[in-house]
């Protein structure tokens, strides 16, 4: 943050920082905010090198820093937790448990207070008794006590442990459902937003590619029309099988829209996508649909892909778009077949 930055600092510098901010504020019309204020604040004192790039690619190619690459440079370089949002958020589960936590620990201290006051007790019986059989039952007495609240401690933390692992996989579980796409199980369209967000920022700052598919079914709707939204539903998941089967690691596979699908690239070169793309199809292509209430084969699904390549600091939908026109332009050459960018009428070959 902004204000941490400034308190390690002289203040006189900071002053002439924080001018220096605003005026690069004023000048690429960047709403005054706090979170933009602690972007550019960074970007002036150059203390994320980082962010600095980022933001220098995106001046040279004159982007606009509207609120989507706001939000995003912020909360991928700056954003700080939020005690108060995430005390907001802790969930009833999650409260009970660090209750009963902090009551085993009271306890503990309480039930350790009380074994120090006895034990001063037992040091002063020392002092005025001779027979030494009654102290030492009073130690083995107060020796059993820690044992015990020890044991009850340890039994206690043992089951918050277990019930923090069971909210852990049920926030898990449930951040995949709602990113996942309930019929395909590819990501949905949330997912694929933020992942190619994210995929552009890192391909700024490290200079690396990326690419982009965009996938429709070819004469979707006749599936649909001819035998039924059971078929139709077959062949989104026959395809979305063969996504899964041929992407990377690092991929995502997403079912965008319909009967569109999308597959974000990492690190892939133009000619990367291409062949990625071409697999696919192909595969598509070579599977047989069965009817599953029948047993009937069904006539062969076909696919038709546009890929495109991300150019520096340009906007998630104008790469979208253009993907979009790469598809348009497949379906239009007879479908079945992928078409690059390098193949758009009126498009400049990508170096």
């Amino acid at each position: 943050m902004a204000g941490d930055l400034i308190g390690d600092m002289d203040v006189d510098y900071a002053r002439t920082v924080a001018d220096s901010a605003l005026r690069l504020m004023s000048e690429h019309s960047v709403p005054a905010t706090p979170p933009n204020f602690s972007v550019w604040f960074n970007y002036a004192m150059g203390a994320t090198p980082a962010l600095r790039k980022t933001i220098d690619i995106l001046i040279g190619n004159k982007r606009k820093f509207d609120a989507s690459i706001n939000y995003d440079l912020y909360v991928t370089y700056l954003s700080p937790p939020s005690d108060a949002a995430v005390e907001g958020d802790v969930p009833d589960r999650l409260r009970g448990v660090m209750d009963n936590a902090r009551q085993y620990l009271e306890n503990a201290i309480a039930g350790n207070r009380n074994q120090i006051a006895a034990l001063g007790e037992v040091s002063s019986q020392y002092q005025a008794e001779s027979d030494p059989r009654t102290i030492i039952e009073r130690l083995v007495a107060e020796l059993s006590d820690a044992i015990t609240r020890a044991s009850n401690l340890e039994t206690g933390f043992a089951s918050s442990a277990r019930e923090l692992d069971n909210i852990r996989a049920s926030l898990k579980e449930a951040e995949r459902r709602s990113n996942t796409d309930a019929l395909t199980g590819l990501a949905n369209r949330r997912a694929v937003d933020g992942f190619l967000r994210s995929a552009q920022i890192f391909a700024m700052e490290k200079g690396e590619p990326l690419g982009i598919l965009l996938i429709d079914i070819d004469h979707f709707k006749k599936f649909n029309d001819s035998y039924g939204h059971q078929v139709g539903d077959q062949v989104l998941q026959l395809v979305a099988k063969v996504l899964q089967d041929n992407v990377r690691k690092q991929d995502l596979a997403a079912r965008y829209g319909g009967e569109e699908m999308m597959v974000v690239l990492p690190g892939a070169t133009l000619e990367e996508c291409a062949e990625v793309a071409e697999r696919i199809r192909r595969r598509i292509a070579d599977a047989r649909l069965t009817r599953r209430t029948t047993g009937q084969e069904l006539s062969s699904v076909t696919v038709s892909i546009g890929a495109v390549r991300f150019r520096l600091a340009e906007s998630a939908e104008a790469m979208i778009e253009r993907c979009d026109r790469a598809l348009y332009q497949a379906k239009r050459s007879g479908r079945n077949r992928t078409v690059t960018e390098t193949e758009i009428e009126g498009e400049v070959a990508a170096a």
